[in-house]
């Protein structure tokens, strides 16, 4: 799964033209994730150690997702965020849904796995992805990861939105919608166990679809999928393993960043993994290696000294 400049002056042009201030040497914008999802938190978490790790640094966090973060970079918006391996690997490439490569994204650190669930109430008889033809669906938002997932594992069932009824919402308005019934399916992209989930199922029992059957066809759409692992017990009343889709999330920023406020960056992360842990327990044991592990993005070069520091070479542009 993991195993894959422009002048600064034409860059405050394309900022100038977003409507944006380009922020200052001091200033820097960390774009997150979709509220209810774990991206915002653990944002809350690097801004704090990276304001302490940098003298006179200061980080924004704004919202955002995996597809829309890696566009906010190459397009002058931002210049740190959350991405997700198969998505950023079809930025570089300039795969759909991105109109060109994108030759300003850099790579920082792989953090840990993401696990693309659908999710669905227990008694609603939805067995199968090809079950949910007719169904209501709560999809998030376009330019989302998981709503590019979910339109993959649509089409490898022979269906596509025109054969459910979608929602394209945030994880928060999902779960409120499946409460009132409103609708019967739920896909989401996070970590497990997703928060999300686990308020869904404090007031329903719910269950989640096993995709094995999907991963194949789903590699052919891109090769970056694999298939993962929710442990029985993950969720209330989840007797069972349940093998899902699974991807990478990692930290990518601009390229042109400097080399040493992006090794101060890498550094403090690697130093404080128990403080990261503590927003997601996939990365108690993160390692420098694991951060560093190759999935097709070429690695900034201040990420790339640290881990030359720790004997680990990598790729770079």
């Amino acid at each position: 799964m993991r195993s894959f400049t422009t002048s600064l002056i034409a860059a405050a042009a394309v900022t100038a033209a977003a409507g944006l201030a380009p922020a200052s040497a001091a200033d820097m914008r960390l774009m997150t994730g979709p509220q209810g999802g774990v991206w915002i938190p653990l944002g809350g978490q690097l801004k704090d150690m990276w304001e302490k790790a940098i003298p006179g640094l200061s980080v924004t966090s704004m919202p955002g997702a995996g597809i829309a973060n890696v566009r906010g970079i190459e397009e002058g918006k931002t210049e740190v965020g959350f991405g997700n391996s198969i998505s950023t690997v079809d930025a570089i490439m300039g795969n759909a849904p991105f109109n060109k490569p994108h030759k300003k994204v850099c790579n920082i650190a792989t953090l840990y796995p993401q696990y693309f669930q659908v999710v669905v109430p227990a008694n609603a008889g939805i067995n199968s992805v090809k079950d949910l033809k007719g169904k209501a669906l709560a999809a998030q938002p376009r330019g989302n990861t998981a709503e590019i997932i979910t339109q993959h594992i649509l089409k490898v069932n022979g269906l596509s939105y025109n054969e459910v009824k979608p929602s394209f919402i945030s994880y928060t308005d999902a779960v409120e919608q499946m409460k009132d019934n409103n609708v019967q399916a739920f896909t989401l992209g996070t970590t497990i166990p997703s928060g999300a989930v686990m308020d869904l199922a404090s007031s329903r029992d719910i269950k989640l679809l096993d995709l094995s059957d999907n991963i194949d066809a789903m590699k052919k759409i891109n090769p970056g999928y694999t298939l993962v692992t929710v442990p029985k017990g993950t969720y209330p009343k989840q007797t069972e393993d349940v093998k899902v889709i699974g991807y990478a999330t990692h930290i990518v920023a601009s390229c042109e960043l400097p080399t040493d406020r992006v090794y101060a960056m890498t550094k403090a992360m690697a130093d404080n993994v128990s403080s990261m842990a503590a927003t997601n327990k996939a990365m108690e044991k993160l390692t420098p290696k694991d951060m560093a592990e190759d999935i097709g993005v070429p690695f900034h070069p201040g990420a790339a000294k640290f881990y030359k520091e720790k004997d680990i070479e990598v790729k770079t542009m």
